[in-house]
């Protein structure tokens, strides 16, 4: 049967991810700590990005989504699978050859207020990369480089000697976006950036991270578990359900159109401004709590709450197929 990566040429695709599987093991014992089970976190996941697209990674807290991104920029080791970033794979590279990686691809976390040191000022956060990757010559390039980065995230270059806890928290993930700027990134995983921020400020950050994309032809991971915020920035979109990818479609197609029984549960719980539409529209209500990633169900992962599920799904786990184009899911009762 083809496979989900087999679908994109070699010049379309800029990072791929094949088999990936990130299992954490649980141990036991004070002294001599042995493993009793494993934390199946990731599970076999297969996706490429192309050159300056955005793709959504969207799920439940507890899918996956973040511990992907992670084995995706190399701050965990993944226990199994292929990562393949711009035509180089990234298994098992040493730090220095990973350090010159490191500078195009960086990440924005999703706390603004724990991924800032509190003793740092604003202008040493964004210039702390400047200085690791000796990008600057001496200290007024420093300088200048500093309140360059300030000024295209929307910040006062003023500010740079303030500290984290003078700023709000729009403007502290606006500080952290500068710092992933600073090294002139060509792919960026946002982990949830706009989670922790009012709605009003959710909106200011989307459409900076999509002129920063414009102006500088950048590619993100933009994972979320909103999927009304994933529908404004993502050219596609990749639905997880503990540790699988059970459907990935283009934006519009998947919204349109979505096929797995899980993205439609996920999509007919985001309100519509629409009150007619809203009161007449379908509910698919998902009962019962997601299992646990350490002894996930047999066959389909999500066949334990799945409204349409028969005894079938019990017995093997569904491969990803491309039911029309460009349109994949994970489900043997979708065709």
């Amino acid at each position: 049967m083809k496979n989900f990566t087999d679908t994109q040429s070699n010049d379309e695709t800029f990072l791929q991810v094949e088999n990936l599987h990130m299992y954490f093991p649980v141990t036991a014992g004070l002294i001599f700590q042995q493993k009793i089970a494993e934390i199946k976190a990731v599970d076999n996941v297969s996706f490429n990005i192309r050159k300056g697209e955005t793709l959504g990674l969207v799920g439940e807290s507890g899918s996956g989504k973040t511990t992907v991104g992670r084995c995706i920029l190399q701050l965990q080791q993944q226990t199994s699978g292929e990562i393949t970033f711009d035509g180089q794979k990234l298994n098992n590279l040493n730090r220095n050859a990973l350090r010159s990686i490191r500078k195009k691809m960086q990440v924005i976390f999703q706390d603004p207020y724990g991924s800032l040191d509190p003793r740092m000022t604003c202008g040493d956060i964004v210039g702390e990369p400047l200085v690791i990757h000796k990008l600057t010559s001496n200290k007024y390039e420093y300088q200048d480089k500093i309140a360059e980065l300030l000024t295209l995230v929307g910040l006062n270059p003023n500010m740079a000697d303030r500290y984290p806890h003078e700023f709000s928290g729009g403007q502290r993930q606006r500080i952290g976006i500068a710092r992933a700027l600073s090294v002139n990134p060509e792919f960026i995983v946002c982990d949830e950036p706009v989670s922790a921020l009012d709605v009003s400020i959710q909106a200011q950050i989307i459409t900076l991270l999509e002129e920063l994309q414009a102006k500088f032809n950048l590619t993100y991971l933009f994972i979320a578990h909103d999927l009304s915020v994933v529908r404004h920035i993502s050219d596609r979109v990749a639905v997880m359900y503990l540790g699988h990818i059970v459907e990935i479609a283009d934006q519009t197609e998947l919204y349109e159109n979505p096929l797995h029984p899980y993205t439609k549960a996920l999509l007919s719980a985001v309100p519509i401004p629409d009150p007619v539409i809203e009161a007449t529209r379908e509910r698919i209500v998902i009962t019962g709590e997601l299992p646990s990633p350490m002894n996930p169900p047999t066959g389909c992962v999500f066949h334990t709450r799945c409204p349409i599920a028969t005894n079938e799904c019990q017995l093997e786990i569904p491969e990803l197929v491309e039911v029309k184009k460009g349109h994949w899911v994970s489900c043997i009762k979708v065709s």
